[in-house]
């Protein structure tokens, strides 16, 4: 385990806190979003792009805000709650903020081919696409300035570096290759 400065209990404690809220916030997400649904009649499938948004603005302004608001923030936590489960504060920026974007896209994709089973719910491309937005809006507008708010906190630099006693430790020792035993 990486323990990149936090005491050893303090790292266990943050992943684990990590952990039980992105369990709880997905064990929600599930319910809401793959429980059945008695509704009269189903609309179709919406497989193309922005075509569900175009539909929601022409509602209004209100409604527009509360449906594509909802779609937004459905996932957003993941944005957060990703990077605490992972527990590392010396973690790349661009490479944290991949790694975060992509599970939700993934999770947001499984979620809407679970619901082609589940009578009620309708697949939306559009549902997709703004998950996943929510996600990387909720991960750049807070997890850098906690982690280098952690950071200074614990005293870590700020910029992922190696020690200067391991930088330079000199070229790899080779090993010659020894023949087959008679």
């Amino acid at each position: 385990m990486q323990r990149q400065g936090l005491g050893g209990s303090a790292v266990i404690r943050f992943r684990a806190t990590g952990v039980l809220l992105l369990v709880a916030h997905l064990a929600f997400v599930g319910w809401l979003t793959l429980r059945p649904l008695d509704v009269p009649w189903v609309t179709a499938a919406n497989l193309q792009p922005f075509a569900g948004i175009k539909a929601d603005l022409a509602l209004g302004p209100a409604q527009a805000a509360r449906r594509i608001g909802e779609a937004l923030l459905l996932l957003a936590p993941l944005g957060v709650l990703l990077p605490m489960a992972g527990g590392r504060l010396q973690a790349s920026s661009l490479g944290s903020f991949l790694r975060t974007v992509a599970a939700g896209a993934m999770l947001s994709l499984g979620i809407e081919l679970l619901q082609t089973a589940v009578p009620g719910q309708v697949v939306d491309i559009d549902s997709l696409l703004l998950n996943t937005v929510g996600v990387a809006v909720a991960h750049l507008a807070l997890v850098p300035a906690a982690r280098a708010r952690i950071r200074r906190r614990q005293g870590l630099p700020g910029r992922l570096t190696l020690p200067r006693d391991e930088a330079s430790q000199g070229p790899t020792p080779t090993i010659p290759r020894v023949g087959i035993a008679p």
